[in-house]
C-alpha cells in the first residue's frame, strides 16, 4: 500500500496538516503520517524576490526522508515560485515521490480579504491532491472539474473539482496495479 509523509515546511497551522492527511489518505486511498518535525525552509530564500524557490524545497524534502518512507507532500506558508513563473501554488516531481504545495497565495488575506478558513482548507485540499496526483504520474488535465486542471489563479483553484475526473481516475488505477507489484 502507498505511504504519504506530509511534512510542515516552517511553521504551519497544525490542525490544517490534520485536515489534509486526512483528506489525502481519503482521495488516493493510501495510509498518511505527519512528521514530527518541520523543514527549514531558510535556504531556498531568494532575498531578492522575498520568495522561496520550490525546486530547491523539494531536493531538500527528498534529501530529509529516504525512500521507504513513501511519497512526501511539502506543506508551507511561505510563498514559493519558479525562475520562469512569478509564483507557483506547489511543485512536485512528475512520476517522483516528492510535492509541496504553499498556503500562502492560498489564504483569502493574501488578496485583502478577510481570512475565510473553510475556502483555505478547501483550496489547500484541491492543490496537495493536485501535486500527489503529478507524483503520480498525472499531467494537467482539460476537465474544469478535475482537480488536475492548471491553476494559474486563485479563482481558478476555486473554480476546479477536488477530485480526478474519469480518466485521471482511469490513468492513476492503472498506475496503481503496476505499483502493487
Amino acid at each position: 500500500m502507498r505511504n504519504v509523509l506530509l511534512v510542515p515546511v516552517g511553521a504551519v497551522d497544525a490542525p490544517l496538516v490534520e485536515y489534509l492527511s486526512l483528506m489525502v489518505g481519503e482521495a488516493l486511498g493510501c495510509a498518511t503520517h505527519i512528521a514530527a518535525e518541520a523543514l527549514s525552509p531558510d535556504r531556498a530564500l531568494d532575498p531578492r524576490r522575498r520568495q522561496y524557490y520550490s525546486t530547491e524545497i523539494l531536493a531538500m524534502l527528498e534529501r530529509a526522508h529516504p525512500p521507504h518512507v513513501g511519497q512526501v507532500l511539502g506543506v508551507a506558508e511561505v510563498d514559493l515560485f519558479i525562475p520562469i513563473l512569478t509564483f507557483v501554488f506547489g511543485e512536485a516531481q512528475l512520476g517522483g515521490r516528492v510535492a509541496l504545495l504553499s498556503l500562502a497565495r492560498l489564504r483569502s488575506s493574501y488578496y485583502g480579504e478577510d481570512e475565510d478558513p473553510d475556502l483555505l482548507y478547501r483550496r489547500a485540499e484541491k492543490e496537495a491532491i493536485h501535486e500527489l496526483g503529478h507524483t503520480l504520474g498525472l499531467v494537467h488535465c482539460d476537465d474544469y472539474g478535475c482537480v488536475m486542471r492548471f491553476s494559474s489563479s486563485v479563482e481558478e483553484v476555486d473554480i476546479k473539482g477536488d477530485r480526478f475526473c474519469p480518466n485521471c481516475a482511469t490513468r492513476l488505477e492503472t498506475a496503481d496495479r503496476g505499483y502493487d507489484r
